[in-house]
């Protein structure tokens, strides 16, 4: 995303007028998550300066900062203090989409470590991540789709990560899903991967007109 993220974190680049990380506040305080929890590292703190408190969207937003990026499951293991020891609801800061986040909550309250949003795969990702059959995933078979980056979590998931070491969160979703333990839904509406700075600027377009 460079050259604008030289001196931008990507979840503040702005697309439709608004912050990417502003459109998924205010989805998720719609669909009734007021606690949120926020991690970052690179230029992070113009994210807490944008943000604050969250009060302003009606949202209690609090922070965990990572003083190296931690990856994905290292990051969210960093977390876990304000996180708590319920599953919760994780949106990726580099995606749009118009997901339901309402229509998770029922994976908050089921037995398996993860539950995933699947779309089909984009342009630049066609083999994809993970097989869905009949609610579950897997990584091993089948014709594969691409995780969304939306999903919910049991804390258990990443109880092996050493806390403040960086970890990816595919290898823990692989082993989760040899144990039957990961289900999936496959998503068919608006999500944008916003990777480059022309995939920016083509969500950015379809907002203004309104077709995203």
């Amino acid at each position: 995303m460079r050259p604008l993220t030289d001196h931008t974190p990507k979840p503040l680049l702005v697309v439709g007028g608004k912050p990417l990380i502003v459109w998924h506040l205010e989805r998720l305080v719609g669909a009734g998550f007021h606690e949120i929890v926020i991690n970052h590292a690179y230029l992070g703190q113009q994210i807490e300066a944008t943000l604050g408190d969250g009060s302003r969207y009606g949202a209690q937003i609090r922070y965990s900062p990572e003083a190296r990026a931690l990856e994905t499951a290292g990051g969210i293991a960093n977390a876990l203090p304000l996180l708590g020891n319920q599953p919760f609801l994780v949106v990726n800061g580099d995606v749009f989409c118009s997901i339901d986040f309402a229509s998770l909550k029922t994976a908050l309250n089921t037995p398996n470590l993860a539950h995933l949003v699947m779309v089909n795969n984009p342009p630049q990702h066609v083999k994809g991540d993970f097989s869905l059959l009949a609610g579950k995933l897997s990584a091993d078979a089948g014709d594969k789709l691409t995780f969304s980056g939306v999903g919910v979590y049991s804390p258990s998931l990443f109880q092996s990560i050493v806390l403040g070491e960086a970890a990816k969160l595919a290898p823990l979703l692989t082993q989760a899903m040899r144990a039957s333990l990961v289900t999936g839904e496959h998503y068919l509406g608006v999500w944008h991967d916003i990777g480059t700075p022309e995939r920016l600027q083509k969500i950015d377009a379809l907002l203004r007109v309104g077709f995203a």
